[in-house]
């Protein structure tokens, strides 16, 4: 047990490294996980050893951090987009297995399950961190959705038009319902890969065993769904697609209460628990929210990019565009009409982004005042504004038109131009090294 790639196991390692709290006070599911997640945003792991009325523990923040979510898959900031976008590219299957690494009770419900409730406009208590593993005849799909609960059988599950979308529409069509299973509390690895948008028919799972080297396995569910044997607690059931319920409101990444839809229904038929099971939360609208879904974003927005130049130096989804629908990206131009061309490139990899922000390779775009350099410096607004109207945008903006995710785009460029010479648009230096500074001042005391 100790070599697997388990939740339990990370947080120990990371424990270790003193990226992890425990709250050792009882805490309530109603709100007070959801607030003191909130306090510790991009800081270290939380684990609550005491949930009042139940016995499983929670485990929030566990990849709320980039370098520590890096770090969990052996990356950095100079190879994550090469690393992501080949395992991508280069799924590798699991291993089978006959059963989770764990000893399930079958005396564990989904009453049982310490799910949170949030925020005071949600609507019931919500799985966030679920991965959905659906298997079609000869295929599987797993992503993260959120999964409300309505009683102990049942839960309702929040589907836009991708994949599982996909899927669920060919169950319809031939009269079957969908086989699901939803795995909770895994490895940072396998729920970077549930936010991944690899190619329809590709196994997320093998995503995530491509990117920690083999290091996962898989074994057959009742309903004939391979689960990750990995994950801490399994629920197994199927999604009907005949039946829809009242999905939300629902607080999702914009941090407001999105609108309540028609959505399916998922039935839950099989727990797999044990009492050591660590239940993970991911906490909306926060850090973690925002890497999980929007990393995998950006690599796809460098890879588009890097058609048009070779010179990206970041691309990052901001925290203030809720990790998800504003853009910005550093790149060194070749042409004077590239800045134009990245922003397509950008709307073109993600189309539920809002605003795309280009500046040059010069700019720290992990740095809001090096942005705004940037527009006030080299953006000619007569030049560098783009709107394009009416297109399919994020459905969980609340400025646009939420049911038919229907809005408009704006795109930035502020890049320099060609036209003038660098110099004028190079900032003054101040000719002393950082050493002959702190020479000169190093007896001044405060």
């Amino acid at each position: 047990m100790t070599n697997l790639l388990t939740l339990k196991n990370y947080i120990k390692n990371e424990e270790e490294k003193g990226n992890l709290i425990r709250i050792k006070k009882e805490v309530k599911r109603e709100f007070e996980i959801a607030a003191i997640l909130g306090k510790f945003d991009d800081g270290p792991i939380i684990l609550f050893e005491k949930i009042k009325d139940f016995d499983i523990k929670v485990v929030g923040n566990v990849c709320s951090n980039r370098k520590r979510l890096y770090e969990a898959m052996n990356m950095n900031e100079e190879n994550y987009h090469e690393k992501i976008y080949f395992a991508m590219e280069n799924p590798l299957p699991c291993e089978i297995v006959n059963s989770p690494y764990f000893k399930s009770d079958p005396e564990i419900k989904v009453k049982d399950l310490p799910i949170p409730k949030h925020y005071e406009n949600d609507a019931s208590y919500y799985i966030t961190s679920g991965i959905v593993i659906a298997r079609e005849e000869d295929f599987q799909n797993a992503s993260i959705h959120r999964l409300m609960y309505i009683d102990e059988e049942t839960f309702g599950i929040r589907i836009v038009p991708r994949h599982l979308y996909s899927m669920l529409q060919e169950a319809k069509k031939k009269g079957k319902v969908l086989n699901v299973a939803i795995c909770i509390g895994v490895h940072p690895a396998v729920a970077l890969a549930a936010g991944l948008s690899p190619n329809y028919k590709i196994d997320h799972i093998h995503v995530a065993n491509r990117l920690m080297n083999n290091s996962f396995h898989q074994f057959k569910c009742d309903n004939g769904v391979y689960a990750l044997a990995e994950s801490e607690i399994i629920l197994e059931g199927y999604i009907d697609p005949f039946e829809e319920i009242n999905e939300g409101p629902f607080t999702d990444l914009t941090g407001t209460a999105d609108v309540v839809r028609k959505q399916p229904a998922v039935h839950i038929k099989k727990v797999y628990a044990c009492k050591e099971s660590l239940y993970q939360d991911i906490l909306p609208a926060r850090n973690e929210h925002f890497l999980l879904m929007g990393l995998g974003k950006e690599v796809l927005i460098r890879k588009y990019v890097e058609r048009i130049t070779p010179f990206v130096n970041k691309v990052r989804l901001i925290k203030g565009g809720c990790g998800w629908l504003i853009a910005t990206v550093s790149a060194r131009k070749i042409r004077e009409g590239d800045g134009k061309n990245i922003i397509a490139a950008c709307f073109a990899a993600h189309p539920s982004l809002k605003i795309a922000i280009v500046v040059d390779e010069d700019i720290d775009i992990d740095n809001m005042d090096e942005i705004f350099w940037a527009l006030a410096t080299r953006l000619n607004p007569a030049k560098g504004i783009i709107v394009i109207e009416d297109a399919t945008i994020s459905s969980l903006d609340p400025s646009s038109n939420q049911e038919l995710s229907l809005g408009n785009k704006l795109g930035i460029d502020a890049t320099r131009s060609f036209l003038k010479p660098y110099e004028k648009y190079k900032r003054s230096n101040i000719p002393i090294s950082k050493e002959r500074i702190d020479e000169l001042i190093k007896d001044v005391t405060k």
